[in-house]
């Protein structure tokens, strides 16, 4: 009887799967595990207020927390999915977690008393006043007398 040694390309099918996708590096990757997800945002700056457009679509508005605390915008959301099918001799049950928070320092001439927010079509949308802008002063020269 002589040993023979296992290889990979012996067994295809667990052989290639897995180790190209370990070898590569991806057996973690997000497209896997997408425990390091994060939305899409984006930051408009108009003339008279600030936009910031969160993506997050297949969400509820009452996912999601908005807090201010110290001039930090904080948006944050967790939402759970559980579904549960039981046949005559098996039962399936699935679940997922997704969370994320983001944070943001709001510049010195926005309005936080009227920050506003909206859930449309997947997008968090919130809206920041600017503040009325100060008369510019004139540079001048001043007399010692």
């Amino acid at each position: 009887m002589s040993l023979v040694k296992k290889h990979p390309k012996n067994h295809p099918a667990f052989g290639t799967l897995f180790s190209e996708l370990w070898d590569a590096g991806r057996f973690f990757d997000n497209e896997f595990f997408q425990k390091d997800w994060l939305p899409a945002i984006n930051v408009k700056s108009n003339d008279d207020h600030y936009e910031v457009e969160v993506a997050v679509p297949g969400w509820d508005k009452e996912d999601f927390n908005i807090s201010l605390e110290h001039g930090v915008l904080t948006i944050s959301s967790e939402q759970k999915n559980e579904s549960k099918k039981e046949e005559d001799n098996y039962t399936r049950k699935e679940f997922s977690y997704s969370s994320f928070r983001r944070s943001f320092t709001l510049p010195e001439d926005a309005h936080e008393e009227s920050i506003k927010a909206k859930y449309e079509n997947g997008i968090l949308r919130l809206t920041i006043e600017r503040l009325a802008k100060k008369n510019e002063k004139s540079a001048r020269e001043i007399e010692i007398t």
